[in-house]
């Protein structure tokens, strides 16, 4: 084998190694909450048909306290579906909770505040549907 082959081979290990390597920082920058990247939190509710307005302000209020009492929630927001394709398959409200890190959510799954505030969403609830991702662009 040539020195020129031996060097091209090389150069090629080094750059799939640098290349990994940065992959590698930036999957563990995410798990850490790095300020580039947020975790999302995304909770669609159909709501049944028997709950009133009324319910239903309840659990959206009941969700929108929850950011002043669970610190590791970084920020919150919410709309109702205002959409016109007709595709919601009866999914009327979106919330959307945003976390710095995983460790963040697990803290905020399991907390006190959260699990009351689920007591007051059961009642009313047909369906949730809950994804969470790191934000990209």
């Amino acid at each position: 084998m040539t020195k020129t082959k031996v060097f091209g081979g090389l150069l090629l290990a080094c750059l799939a190694l640098v290349l990994m390597i940065a992959s590698s920082d930036r999957a563990e920058s995410n798990n850490q909450g790095d300020k580039k990247t947020m975790l999302r939190h995304v909770v669609n509710f159909k709501f049944k048909e028997t709950s009133s307005a009324a319910d239903v302000q309840k659990v959206v209020d009941g969700f929108r306290g929850l950011k002043a009492k669970i610190p590791e929630i970084a920020s919150f927001e919410f709309g109702t579906n205002n959409s016109p394709e007709g595709l919601n398959d009866g999914f009327t409200h979106c919330f959307l909770v945003t976390f710095k890190s995983e460790k963040d959510r697990d803290a905020y799954l399991p907390h006190p505040a959260h699990k009351a505030f689920v007591d007051v969403l059961k009642p009313h609830l047909d369906k949730v549907m809950v994804i969470d991702y790191w934000a990209g662009e």
